[in-house]
């Protein structure tokens, strides 16, 4: 879903929108076709940093509008009408579009193509970001540089007060939760700490 501009302040965004709207650099390689989904407002105060859109998610044009999206408000502690207020929450992926599957299961990876184009442009309009939560491998490689997932997110205080990085809210990770109490012991109360604080007037 690409907002609309509040005020005459939200026109240069707005105008990236319109470009971002009409982008077909991926189009050859995107099964369903270009559908570009990110939440933003010059006003958001968090930004996450997300993987791309999956199926659901290309057909509804909402962010995390599934199952991995129950799960990630649940860490956050966040109903579903603040994750959507663009005013204090932006959502970018890394890839803006749905890739495809891979032949043996799961989503392709964002389309390479798509961050070197658009990330900086857009992250250029969020100049009130306090706090950006690096979900997954690709947003946290993207940032960080080559790692291991989940010992950043074991090690998040490195990190912050910039970044937070978070794993993937995939099914799978429900199993390394399980083996992982620190994780809902002592990552998900840091998390909503500063989650909270980014988030403050």
């Amino acid at each position: 879903m690409l907002p609309l501009p509040h005020t005459a302040t939200d026109q240069t965004l707005h105008s990236l929108l319109r470009q971002i709207r009409g982008c077909t650099a991926c189009a050859h390689a995107l099964p369903l076709g270009p559908r570009p989904v990110l939440h933003v407002s010059p006003r958001a105060r968090l930004l996450i940093a997300s993987q791309a859109p999956g199926t659901k998610v290309h057909e509804t044009g909402l962010s995390f509008n599934d199952a991995s999206g129950d799960r990630l408000r649940a860490w956050l502690g966040m109903d579903r009408a603040l994750f959507y207020n663009t005013e204090k929450v932006a959502i970018v992926p890394m890839g803006l579009c749905y890739p495809g599957v891979l032949p043996q299961g799961g989503d392709k990876p964002p389309r390479p193509e798509c961050a070197p184009l658009w990330r900086e442009r857009i992250l250029e309009q969020l100049p009130n970001i306090q706090l950006t939560l690096l979900v997954g491998s690709y947003a946290q490689n993207h940032i960080l540089g080559k790692g291991k997932v989940f010992e950043r997110v074991l090690n998040f205080e490195q990190y912050l007060p910039t970044y937070f990085p978070l794993p993937h809210p995939s099914w799978r990770t429900g199993m390394w939760e399980r083996r992982t109490p620190e994780f809902e012991a002592e990552v998900i109360p840091a998390l909503r700490r500063a989650v909270n604080h980014a988030l403050e007037d």
